[in-house]
């Protein structure tokens, strides 16, 4: 047998080498789209096969009362990130959020997760290690910086113009920075349109809390600087002080909702929107802002504000230490009058909204004695039994925007108008996740077949 003699240096060589390794190992595990490149191609796939199979078979069943309301409970989309179950709540990837609140790593000090961890998750599938959100952190960090037209369209909109309305338009001036417009431009294959749908989409998600936070300076601080994003920091806690705030409570409770807000499966208006858009490969800007102008409507993202006026309309009609009694006439008599009570129902959910859920903990933790909690809590108790008495409600439950209103008040973000805004900050991360999937598995142009009324008469009402 022969003998191999090893040098010391040579001994020395090698530590380096296995170091150099080691290292290069630990970058990549950290780098998402590294990550995200080893997973497409088995899930192409996996899919191809999928498709070959079972691609005839049948899913579901289309009414007529489908046709004509809004294609509710259609089952026709395929969304990668989350599933909503009507008894279960949101999935994302498999995890409730409960489970997504216990496995996701959090900031130092922290107890609710960041949203970075949700992103990884939305993407790959999996949970991430501490290193690989902190790697997504100091990306978005590096990425944040706006170009100088959106800046100077961002300070001379004027402040009666509605935050959502500043946050699209500026959103879609953004789109002169398009990787992949870019790319498309100069013939990129097909194969590789998901590597810069990635980067747009890392990009954006960067950009939207500067965008977000030079809105609220302007419109609601008189144009005070939103200061440096600080590399040290994570989205959330960057979000906030860009924002003017600096509450430790308050970081929280963002990383919270911007984790809760991300996603809701596919078929929703703002997450439906960028699907469809992104399907005529519309770049990611253009795409997600046409779904911030779904968020926008007052039946999607602006129902946490009808929520407010409505809590605070009851506040000052019946007090803080309203009876039981009280507040069920009150609720009769909004129903009575045609409205609504803004918070209750879901289209799909058949239970209390798990997002509201959580927001509640966070309440009954932090802010207990708040008057406006013990008005939600009341009404939490109170309205379901009175909406299910009337028996036209199939969900008395209430939902993710009857919660988030109080908790933002609470904390001195009284600004009802910018509400919308943070649930697109937040919307963003599901919407964009799914986007870079569409790519990937090169989902084509969405366009289903419509019918007229007379051609429908004619079919079955023979």
């Amino acid at each position: 047998m022969a003998l191999v003699r090893i040098s010391a240096r040579s001994v020395a060589d090698l530590h380096q080498i296995s170091n150099f390794l080691r290292t290069f190992a630990t970058d990549a595990s950290t780098d998402l789209k590294a990550v995200l490149a080893a997973k497409i191609p088995s899930e192409q796939e996996r899919v191809k096969n999928f498709r070959k199979n079972y691609g005839s078979t049948k899913v579901g069943e289309v009414t007529v009362d489908m046709m004509y309301g809004g294609m509710r409970g259609i089952k026709g989309l395929v969304c990668e990130t989350s599933v909503l179950d009507p008894e279960e709540g949101i999935r994302f990837r498999g995890l409730s959020i409960p489970e997504c609140q216990k496995v996701l790593p959090k900031a130092k000090g922290g107890e609710e997760p960041l949203p970075e961890g949700l992103f990884w998750l939305l993407v790959t599938g999996d949970v991430p290690s501490e290193a690989q959100v902190q790697a997504l952190s100091k990306s978005w960090a590096s990425r944040a910086e706006l170009p100088s037209h959106v800046v100077t369209m961002l300070n001379n909109f004027p402040n009666h113009l509605h935050p959502m309305s500043q946050f699209s338009a500026a959103i879609t001036a953004l789109n002169s920075e398009s990787k992949f417009a870019k790319a498309y431009n100069d013939g990129v294959h097909k194969s590789k349109y998901w590597e810069y749908v990635y980067e747009d989409s890392m990009d954006l998600i960067a950009k939207l809390p500067v965008v977000a936070a030079t809105i609220y300076r302007n419109t609601f601080q008189g144009g005070k600087g939103i200061g440096a994003i600080d590399t040290n920091k994570d989205w959330s806690a960057n979000f906030t002080s860009m924002l003017g705030f600096d509450n430790h409570q308050f970081t929280e409770l963002m990383r919270l909702y911007l984790t809760i807000h991300s996603d809701h499966e596919g078929g929703n208006v703002s997450a439906h929107t960028v699907h469809l858009v992104g399907s005529a490969l519309s770049d990611p800007y253009l795409s997600f802002a046409a779904g911030m102008n779904g968020l926008a409507g007052p039946l999607h993202g602006l129902a946490n504000q009808e929520v407010l006026i409505w809590l605070k309309k009851l506040q000052q009609q019946v007090g803080d230490n309203v009876s039981e009694e009280k507040l069920k006439e009150f609720i009769w008599n909004t129903l009575k009058s045609g409205q609504v009570v803004p918070g209750y129902g879901h289209a799909v959910l058949r239970k209390t909204d798990p997002r509201y859920t959580c927001q509640r903990e966070f309440a009954q933790k932090h802010l207990p004695d708040d008057s406006l909690f013990k008005l939600v809590s009341q009404v939490y108790k109170v309205v379901p039994p009175v909406l299910i008495e009337t028996g036209k409600v199939k969900n008395p439950w209430p939902n993710v925007d009857a919660h988030s209103g109080v908790l933002l008040q609470y904390y001195g973000l009284k600004e009802m108008n910018y509400y919308t805004v943070l649930f697109g900050v937040s919307r963003a991360l599901g919407v964009l996740a799914s986007l870079i999937w569409d790519r990937a598995l090169g989902l084509p142009i969405e366009r289903p077949k419509s019918l007229s009324t007379n051609d429908l008469v004619k079919q079955y009402s023979k």
